[in-house]
């Protein structure tokens, strides 16, 4: 796993690509190295910093230059080995046992008709010195990232976007429209960018650069397009052996020339995965997280550890347990910075100080159970949708009365939380709504009228389009599945927007590959051959992986209560983080410009403070926000008004 970067065409592309790369250094400690080229009346450079995994030989070293191709490629390719013996039986001679160096020899002999035969995470620029062609490409579900920016007929690159920020000193603008969706979402949606000029490469796409100044861009690969499939595949009754499916995507996964370990939550997905690891990898290491007793208690957060223990000990594994104290917030300017966006997360954080953990114990490569969440319909969310249409046909006026006996219930005390209560006002603020608007707002931060009343009046219409850009989102397909069109919604924006974008920045920063064995293109098409009804069975969730899973997990592991990946938040806010709070809201920067209102944000404070409401993970997240603002906006000599 690597960082990559580059520019073509753009004026003084030597120096600017050197300082791109330089910025993702923590991504590739291991190496690093540039390629340069004449073009025309231009240039094109590729920079690259190395995080070596497979050969670790100066072989697979890159930019990687053969016979008139260049590539700079971050990723893996699980399926490298048949491609290998593919291209081998085709006359290629290889020099090393790199997956960089199949890519490149894929490249030469199929073009963009390579990238659907990809099966891995990648993201890539490989240059044509014979006819001056620059192509970018990102792998199918948006593992990897790709950031560019272009001006003119000139364009750059980079893994990150606080590279190109760096680079540009300071010129790049905020977009207030990321940040509204970002406050909605408490992250940023793929299809937008922090940056106004900057943008994301799609997933399942490329972008081709032309000697003659033309831009082309192609998609590969459609999650619609896979849904679409499994749901045929679904009424001719071919149901896939998940089980075999998971097994072999996890076998593939553990490909590496360096040490493997897990992460280890004490939930399924982590466990399966942990289970399944162990018996190509005996005694293998696995990390898990724990938290405070008083804020255990306080948040009335279930014992995870337990089951993590249990697992281990039932498997073999060597298990690291990390203890993450309010101290750790003090990592939040840190974070925001390596998260190039806001997101307002707490898991990211967990994710960094595992991944450290790992690479102090010499663990370059971890495998996570991201993912199966969104495509078996793991969060309570789905649930929680599938009884709102049942909650919708009870009689009027006993929702009536039982949503006017809970809003006056607290969600806490001085003492501990009430989780059930929080719970119960959440479901009751959607359950009434219809589909589309019930699921976006059960897991967004503000309805539309909370989120106008917290930003700039003139923000307004740009509230409209993320809500508008929500609903296209959910409505660009034809199921007739109710949990798998969430389930699709969820791997086309929560999964790439949120949950592996953190995953990718915080295990990067920390100079360590997580891969992801459930975001795998098979595992993916099976899962959307599943029916709904097979997903969610009663009011349990994800039934067909807990299935799939007790072939090796038992009962009591596979069908426990869902664990978190997350932060005992109420207990740091009524704590720890109040000064914080007070002082973002006073004199925070957000506040200052006019994008935040200030009697808005200190009535969200007083009501978390009065125990009524939860909006703990909503100041969590504006204190992301003030400091990756402040970070932005900080010695660009821009106006920092909206």
């Amino acid at each position: 796993m690597c960082g990559i970067a580059g520019t073509y065409r753009w004026p003084d592309g030597k120096v600017v690509t050197d300082r791109l790369t330089d910025v993702l250094a923590h991504r590739g400690p291991d190496g690093a190295g540039r390629y340069s080229h004449s073009l025309g009346d231009g240039e094109v450079h590729l920079g690259h910093r190395r995080l070596a995994i497979i050969d670790l030989s100066g072989t697979g070293a890159q930019p990687m230059v053969s016979d008139g191709l260049a590539l700079t490629y971050n990723g893996e390719l699980y399926n490298a080995p048949e491609l290998r013996t593919e291209l081998a039986s085709a006359g290629v001679r290889f020099r090393g046992t790199s997956d960089t160096e199949v890519l490149l020899e894929a490249w030469r002999r199929w073009g963009t008709d390579c990238l659907p035969r990809l099966r891995g995470m990648f993201a890539f620029a490989v240059f044509d010195e014979r006819t001056g062609e620059l192509v970018l490409a990102r792998d199918q579900l948006g593992i990897k990232p790709l950031f560019l920016l272009r001006r003119g007929t000139g364009l750059m690159f980079a893994s990150e976007l606080k590279a190109l920020a760096a680079v540009t000193d300071g010129s790049l603008e905020v977009d207030h429209a990321a940040l509204v969706a970002s406050l909605l979402y408490y992250w940023v949606p793929d299809s937008r960018c922090a940056f106004r000029e900057a943008e994301k490469l799609p997933p399942g796409s490329w972008l081709r650069c032309r000697a003659d100044g033309r831009v082309e861009r192609g998609t590969y690969w459609n999650l619609r397009d896979i849904a679409h499939e499994g749901r045929e595949l679904a009424r001719a009754g071919e149901q896939p052996d998940l089980g075999a499916v998971v097994e072999e995507s996890t076998r593939r996964h553990m490909l590496s020339d360096v040490p493997v370990a897990t992460f280890l939550s004490g939930g399924l997905d982590s466990s399966y995965l942990t289970a399944l690891a162990a018996r190509h990898q005996p005694g293998i290491s696995a990390y898990t997280i724990g938290f405070r007793a008083e804020d255990t208690k306080f948040e009335a957060m279930p014992d995870d550890l337990r089951y993590a223990r249990q697992v281990a000990e039932r498997y073999g594994v060597d298990l690291h347990e990390i203890e993450i104290a309010p101290q750790v917030t003090d990592l939040l300017p840190r974070m925001t910075h390596h998260l190039d966006e806001p997101i307002g997360d707490p898991a990211a954080i967990n994710t960094y100080l595992i991944c450290s953990a790992a690479r102090e114990a010499g663990v370059k490569v971890m495998l996570s159970g991201m993912g199966a969440d969104e495509l078996f319909a793991g969060y309570r969310k789905h649930l929680a949708n599938v009884l709102a249409l049942r909650y919708q046909r009870v009689p009027r006026p006993l929702r009536r009365g039982l949503s006017r006996t809970v809003d006056r219930l607290p969600v806490a005390t001085s003492r501990r939380g009430y989780r059930s209560v929080r719970f119960a006002k959440r479901f009751l603020s959607f359950a009434d709504l219809p589909e589309e608007t019930a699921f976006r707002r059960s897991y967004t931060m503000y309805d539309r009228g909370e989120l106008l009343a917290l930003i700039d009046p003139d923000l307004a219409g740009t509230v409209d389009d993320v809500l508008t850009e929500h609903a296209d989102t959910y409505q660009d397909n034809d199921l007739d599945d109710f949990v798998n069109r969430m389930c699709l919604t969820d791997a086309r924006m929560f999964l790439p927007g949120l949950n592996l974008a953190y995953t990718d920045r915080s295990s990067m920063a920390a100079s360590t590959e997580v891969r992801v064995p459930y975001v795998d293109v098979e595992v993916v098409k099976a899962a959307f051959a599943v029916p709904g009804d097979r997903k969610i069975v009663g009011r349990q969730g994800k039934v067909v992986l807990k299935e799939a899973a007790t072939s090796i997990l038992p009962r009591e592991i596979a069908y426990r209560p869902k664990g978190l990946f997350s932060a005992p938040l109420r207990a740091w806010m009524s704590r720890d983080l109040a000064p914080l709070v007070r002082e973002v809201v006073n004199d925070g920067v957000l506040v200052n410009s006019g994008f935040l209102r200030r009697d808005a944000l200190a009535r969200l404070v007083a009501e978390d403070a009065s125990g009524q409401r939860d909006f703990s993970k909503h100041l969590w997240h504006v204190l992301t926000l003030e400091y990756w603002y402040r970070g932005a906006t900080s010695g660009s000599g821009r106006s920092q008004s909206v």
